[in-house]
């Protein structure tokens, strides 16, 4: 491979986002995603070449030496198409319009995904990884490309009447109609799929590779909160333990990987996403909220800790992800041989931390299919009280060893070659860690996180939205860019939510009413129903399309859902009430069809079934009594509710104090109880024990 100064730079040199820089000195004459491509395109009588990824994928990062940097495969690209490369995290709207695409040619889908399409953006081939050469029943690039331009110069009309068919295909797709009301039924039925797809040796759900899914989690723990089955909340307990103590979490350095190559949560794709750790930390905290398990409060800082040492942005903003590669090779920052455990410890807790990681002197990443040279991939490989009662020490001491080993491999780690940091900060993941660690303030009482959730919130409004109140997608380099998507608007306000209900500053439910409304007015459907994923007068690659679907992220039409039904009760705004009712009856047949596939959107509906209650206090937040109301609401699992605050001198009519002390006003559904002063009568109401 040529270095970079060898090589000519093509046009994504000009470009902020750090996977399209990647490519800046690949032979192959990139374009950026835009007219310029399309219009050459036409000029040159050429197919586009769409290939779409992400900077922490390691597949990516494969094609891309294998292909992409060789001259040969460049030449023929070159001549063969005009070249675009897309981030998928600057443009979802792409990637989720051409994954529809490959998903419905039948293909494997993942990343890369790549795409190719005439000049009127008309896809007719579509394909993930692709090897340079054929090999394994993989067609190759200097295969596919020869066939593709002599398809193209004789029978381009087949792909054209192919692209055609597909984009009529997708218009089908989006046409819905209106379903019924969905009730504890479908919620009964998610969990019953849930169940049948449990994986009850090793918690998650199917099997191998295995995603930890925390949508499906915080499912389980609502169902069980309504039902008291036993077993939702058990599955949730075991798959959360399992992936604290598996490959699939850095034991070392704190947060979880993207997902589990096995079924074991053993051998995991290295790359961390800003996603992951929010939604985990949101699973966590509400697991501890339920089952009161310390261990899920100490995951859940854990994760809070990593972001905030690893992610987090001078500015305030969060980082995107951090790479699965570092020196060419995947994993490496995160392996270990056995040699190296021991420099690191001192001698005598050497044989304690072989014990506790399951180190081997051939390695464990050997048994996963993979010959490392003895590299070991750090798990907790018995529970801490055998390794205790083997080690002739209490469980106390044992983490306390615990705690000092990990320090002492954590301080030797940083010496070596970092994984590539994608420096992109992106409304819509920083919208879930906002909401995640406010959360976390609220529960574990901890200033600092919603001080944190504050200052990304403050860097979002100060960098990234417009004095037209338009929000951008991505910052990067200085530079705020590509209008915002419904995920943008629908997490941030989730997370202005969850500041306001941490700090009671209005302010924050003032923002999140106002980026509401304006996702409304951009997004809404007036004659359909539901919310596109682009704002109107986009310019689409397919037919706008509206997302349901809870995949790795939760719709943006689910956390909006949830959002509207906390907004009517916080705000007593009947419209957010109705606009959630419509949402549920225009995807009520997607969610029917295939419920564990939506259990997101099934949190809103839950909420929406209730009993949802509005819990109004009024008093001073620096009074005991205020303070042991609140402390009792954050100490309980009871997530179908809202909590405001007035201050007494503020206070709406109708809403006083009593004998002078903290009062809580509690509204079950629509039966508002009577107020009272005392924290055992608001819990009554509440139904906490």
């Amino acid at each position: 491979m040529q270095g970079n100064r060898e090589r000519k730079s093509n046009r994504l040199i000009n470009e902020k986002s750090p996977y399209l820089l990647q490519h800046a000195y690949n032979p192959v004459d990139w374009y950026p995603w835009g007219d310029e491509a399309f219009e050459a395109a036409k000029a040159q009588d050429k197919p586009v070449f769409v290939s779409i990824g992400y900077s922490a994928c390691h597949w990516c990062h494969v094609m891309e030496k294998e292909s992409f940097e060789d001259d040969a495969v460049g030449t023929l690209m070159n001549e063969a198409f005009v070249c675009i490369k897309v981030d998928r995290e600057e443009r979802p709207d792409l990637d989720s319009a051409y994954m529809t695409v490959c998903q419905m040619m039948g293909r494997s889908c993942g990343w890369p995904l790549n795409i190719i399409m005439t000049s009127e953006k008309n896809p007719f081939f579509a394909a993930s990884y692709i090897p340079k050469n054929s090999r394994f029943g993989l067609a190759g690039m200097v295969d596919i490309i020869p066939q593709i331009k002599d398809i193209w110069k004789n029978r381009r009309s087949d792909l054209e009447n192919l692209g055609n068919d597909i984009k009529h295909r997708i218009e089908i797709l989006e046409k819905r109609t209106l379903g019924e009301k969905l009730g504890k039924d479908v919620l009964a039925d998610a969990y019953e799929k849930l169940v049948l797809s449990f994986d009850g040796e090793n918690g998650g759900f199917g099997r191998a590779p295995k995603f930890p899914t925390p949508h499906k989690l915080l499912f389980l723990l609502r169902y069980w909160n309504r039902t008291k089955e036993k077993n939702a909340l058990a599955m949730a307990e075991k798959t959360l333990r399992a992936m604290r103590i598996g490959g699939i979490f850095d034991q070392v350095g704190f947060g979880f990987h993207r997902y589990s190559t096995d079924s074991e949560w053993l051998v995991p794709h290295f790359e961390k996403m800003l996603y992951d750790q929010a939604l985990l930390a949101l699973v966590y905290t509400e697991a501890f909220q339920a089952a009161g398990a310390g261990k899920f409060k100490v995951t859940a800082k854990e994760i809070l800790e990593y972001v905030l040492r690893d992610l987090a942005s001078p500015e305030g903003g969060f980082y995107a992800a951090e790479d699965a590669d570092s020196e060419g090779e995947e994993g490496k920052f995160y392996l270990w041989t056995e040699e190296e455990i021991r420099k690191a410890v001192a001698p005598k807790d050497a044989e304690l931390a072989v014990r506790l990681f399951g180190v081997k002197t051939g390695g464990n990443y050997v048994e996963a299919g993979r010959s490392r040279n003895g590299k070991n991939i750090l798990h907790l490989a018995k529970p801490l009280e055998q390794v205790a009662s083997e080690s002739q020490l209490t469980v106390d001491e044992l983490i306390g060893s615990l705690g000092k080993i990990c320090n002492l491999l954590f301080k030797a780690r940083e010496k070596r070659v970092h994984p590539n940091k994608d420096d992109k900060i992106l409304v819509d993941w920083n919208g879930l860690m906002i909401a995640a660690l406010a959360k976390a303030s609220r529960v574990f009482s901890e200033p600092r996180y919603l001080q944190a959730a504050v200052k990304a919130a403050g860097f979002i409004f100060e960098k990234m939205k417009d004095e037209n109140g338009t929000l951008y997608h991505r910052y990067a380099k200085g530079e705020r860019a590509i209008a915002g998507f419904l995920d943008d608007y629908a997490f941030l306000v989730w997370g202005l939510v969850e500041i306001y209900e941490a700090s009671f500053e209005e302010s924050y439910l003032q923002k999140a009413v106002e980026l509401t409304n304006a996702m409304i007015s951009r997004f809404w459907d007036d004659e359909n129903l539901g919310f596109h994923f682009t704002a109107k007068g986009s310019d689409d690659a397919v037919p706008r399309r509206k997302q349901v679907y809870d995949g790795a992220l939760p719709s943006g039409n689910s956390v909006t859902l949830l959002n509207m039904l906390r907004l009517a009760l916080l705000t007593g705004d009947t419209k957010y009430g109705e606009l959630a009712n419509k949402i549920i009856n225009v995807f009520s047949e997607d969610v029917k069809n295939a419920p564990a596939a939506h259990t997101f959107m099934l949190l809103g509906v839950d909420f929406s079934i209730g009993p949802a209650y509005n819990v109004v206090l009024v008093g001073d937040p620096q009074e005991e009594s205020l303070e042991n109301m609140l402390s009792a609401l954050k100490s309980g699992y009871l997530p179908n509710k809202v909590v405001s605050l007035r201050q007494p001198d503020k206070a709406a009519l109708g809403y006083e104090k009593i004998d002078g002390k903290a009062t809580a006003y509690v509204c079950r559904g629509q039966t508002c109880m009577p107020p009272t002063n005392k924290t055992e009568k608001m819990r009554e109401f509440l139904g906490l024990p």
